[in-house]
């Protein structure tokens, strides 16, 4: 165990004060224990993996940090598919990899995605196509309030667009190891237009997989959205806004140069463009010389320039998205979680 840790120090944004402990559990039973303990002895708790979801107030956390450090990866072959059993503290970069390197399909698209695996179920995460949750069979988790590991399918999950019950209840679950289901045979379907284009084969065509995860890096990092100790554009959450799903008269009210996506409760808006269009660029920021800034590259991301504190970036989030309110009535919703602050002025 050690003390007064600060969280700039393990987040990608770089920013967040001290935590009062820090306890790292490399071993499932020593992850279950420190949590149940804190609960027990009424001490708050801070799950932290890969620190890439993570804004944290400058005055820390006044508590428990439970880091978690569990490894292990576990197969199940069948014909047609393998079964990939990840423990919750793997790198998700690892087990892209792991899977595109033995030709199983299904995760290729979620490539250059920083964090932990545990952390994958719990924003839903997804990407140029791909979501976790479509090759999530089973969670193993710590239920803190029935205080007992339980196992739970895909479908118990409820997932969503980048949400899930373990967003929803952030206070009750822990998440431990996440099973997916993978299919054999090296090539995967291409859904997702600008992809498409990047490897020029149409949308709905096959492409192996090792090609699919070279050219979602690269896309990735065009946008500054690959981790760069050098590239401050990716001192930063990855894109800090979701895209808003509307209601279809709202959606229909919109410019026509909006795009729009199918959502299964609405319609589903592109943020950038929102930002763009409400008169926000690239490079945007409050102070000269900037310390918080959008990124160079993608204006969905804030990011650190090197001496912003989470109060800078607090304020150029709640700068964007007051525009974006006034110029088109959506309240944008933050991606990270935030911890000690808020995005209410």
């Amino acid at each position: 165990m050690a003390s007064r840790v600060l969280l700039a120090e393990h987040t990608t944004l770089r920013v967040g004060g001290a935590a009062d402990e820090w306890i790292v559990a490399s071993e499932e039973d020593d992850l279950v224990d420190a949590v149940l303990g804190c609960d027990r002895d009424g001490t708050p708790v801070l799950l932290v993996g890969g620190g890439s979801n993570l804004l944290v107030s400058d005055d820390g956390f006044r508590g428990t940090v439970v880091q978690i450090a569990t490894t292990g990866i576990s197969v199940r072959e069948t014909a047609e598919h393998v079964e990939v059993i990840v423990a919750a503290g793997e790198p998700w970069g690892d087990v892209v990899s792991y899977a595109v390197d033995r030709g199983w399909a299904g995760i290729e698209s979620l490539s250059g995605i920083p964090g932990l695996a545990g952390a994958t179920p719990v924003q839903n995460v997804g990407a140029y196509g791909q979501e976790v949750s479509s090759v999530i069979t089973e969670i193993r988790a710590l239920d803190r309030h029935a205080r007992k590991i339980v196992t739970l399918d895909g479908d118990s999950c409820s997932f969503g667009y980048r949400t899930s019950r373990f967003k929803h209840e952030p206070s009750r679950w822990v998440v431990l190891e996440v099973t997916l289901r993978l299919t054999t045979g090296g090539v995967g379907t291409v859904t997702y237009p600008e992809l498409a284009r990047a490897l020029a084969v149409e949308v709905g065509e096959v492409a192996p997989i090792a090609d699919v995860r070279e050219g979602v890096l690269a896309l990735r990092r065009s946008k500054g959205m690959v981790l760069d100790p050098h590239d401050h554009d990716t001192w930063s959450a990855g894109s800090f806004f979701t895209n808003p799903i509307a209601e279809p008269a709202i959606a229909d009210a919109m410019p026509p140069d909006c795009p729009r996506y199918p959502a299964t409760t609405g319609v589903k808006l592109s943020a950038a463009w929102l930002i763009e269009r409400s008169g926000v660029g690239r490079s945007h920021a409050l102070t000269d010389p900037a310390r918080a800034a959008l990124s160079s590259k993608h204006v969905l991301a804030l990011s650190n320039r090197g001496s912003a504190s989470a109060a800078d970036l607090i304020a150029l989030a709640r700068d964007v998205r007051a525009r974006v309110q006034d110029t088109f009535g959506i309240t944008l919703e933050p991606e990270p979680t935030l911890v000690g602050c808020d995005l209410e002025a």
